[in-house]
């Protein structure tokens, strides 16, 4: 988008690129579930169409709501019906339908340079894309990265589908994070979309090397013991205790609003945002510190509990890859927030730009509570 808030050609191309990686990451899921299936690899058959399920069902729930609040603020806000609504939420094409909306939209107003009311509108589209999409990459591609790699190094068993599975669930992580940082830069009072160039790659790979280095260190933990899994549990409850204390309010009921705050924490076992739209630096500093301490803890517990584990040719590239990763990654953190970052004069979490301001309200409520990271 366009520093008056105008959808771009670029931008459309990179929406399709959108789609085109979370089909991708769906598609090669089911592809690596149904070789565990035919294996008769039951409980990994399970555990990878469960992630899916789950990411899914999360997602279209949040869509769904979106969609009922912004026909309760105007008929003409939803074009479908509310059956219809209803039916396409129930068979998971709410992403699809979004999407398809999106497209639609903006491509008359970029490529035919069509104007219509309605492109004020465009934008909120694509942030609730972009809000659901980064759901729903945390709650499916994250864990199936993890699990795939559990698979691979404590069990031995590879494939091609493997790592290209791995491969997409990487670069769908990359992808959506970016994508959604870009896109809510411009809910922002007093800031613009992100810069491209070298603040952009800065952001990129510190959020890519810490969140790979954590993927990594949770794998060795789990490869420990697989009953550490409730080591994951207990960070999640506590990223869902932060959520209450700090009181979120993001949905319209307390019953989502508790989904929310859930699936916040989930997101908070790999990475750190900003759910109230306040100053950061103690609670960010405060995460990565605990982070890095665990981070790095995995590899020495499983050298001192595993020490067979010294002889498998995959630890010492892995154990080096996290201490660098991590290390760097919070390197390029600290560039970026104190030298790089375009919200330097940051009043308040508010929808940017008046040209905006005939929006649908429930939309740009939304905006206003959106995670920053």
């Amino acid at each position: 988008m366009d520093s008056s808030g105008g959808f771009t050609k670029f931008r459309w191309i990179c929406t399709v690129i959108g789609l085109f990686c979370s089909l991708a990451d769906i598609g090669s899921d089911l592809l690596v579930s149904v070789q565990y299936f035919k294996e008769g690899l039951y409980i990994w058959f399970g555990l990878t169409l469960s992630f899916m399920l789950i990411a899914s069902l999360c997602a279209h729930i949040f869509s769904y709501v979106w969609f009922e609040d912004d026909r309760n603020q105007g008929p003409e806000n939803v074009k479908l019906s509310k059956p219809c609504m209803v039916v396409v939420h129930l068979l998971q094409m709410g992403f699809i339908t979004r999407y398809f909306n999106l497209l639609k939209e903006s491509y008359k107003s970029v490529w035919l340079q069509e104007f219509h009311q309605n492109s004020r509108n465009i934008f909120y589209l694509v942030a609730d894309l972009s809000m659901l999409r980064l759901f729903e990459t945390f709650l499916e591609s994250v864990p199936q990265l993890l699990l795939q790699l559990y698979i691979v190094l404590q069990h031995q068993h590879t494939s091609v589908i493997q790592y290209i599975c791995m491969a997409i669930s990487f670069l769908n992580i990359a992808w959506t994070t970016m994508d959604y940082w870009r896109c809510l830069r411009r809910t922002l009072t007093n800031s613009s979309e992100m810069p491209s160039g070298f603040p952009l790659a800065v952001y990129l790979l510190y959020k890519v090397l810490t969140i790979s280095a954590r993927i990594l260190s949770l794998t060795l933990l789990i490869m420990l013991n697989i009953y550490n899994i409730l080591a994951l549990v207990f960070i999640w409850l506590m990223c869902v205790v932060w959520a209450h204390v700090v009181n979120t309010e993001f949905c319209t009921s307390l019953c989502l609003e508790c989904l929310y705050r859930a699936t916040v924490g989930f997101i908070m076992i790999f990475t750190f945002f900003n759910i109230k739209g306040k100053n950061t630096k103690l609670p960010m500093t405060v995460y990565y510190i605990i982070s890095t301490l665990q981070n790095l803890s995995a590899p020495v517990f499983l050298f001192l509990f595993r020490p067979r584990t010294l002889r498998e040719e995959h630890f010492l590239p892995i154990m080096v890859f996290i201490l660098v990763a991590n290390t760097t990654g919070l390197v390029f953190l600290v560039l970026y927030y104190t030298a790089l970052h375009p919200n330097s004069n940051r009043v308040s979490d508010v929808v940017d730009g008046s040209g905006f301001s005939q929006s649908p309200m429930s939309t740009a409520t939304r905006l206003n509570r959106f995670l920053n990271i």
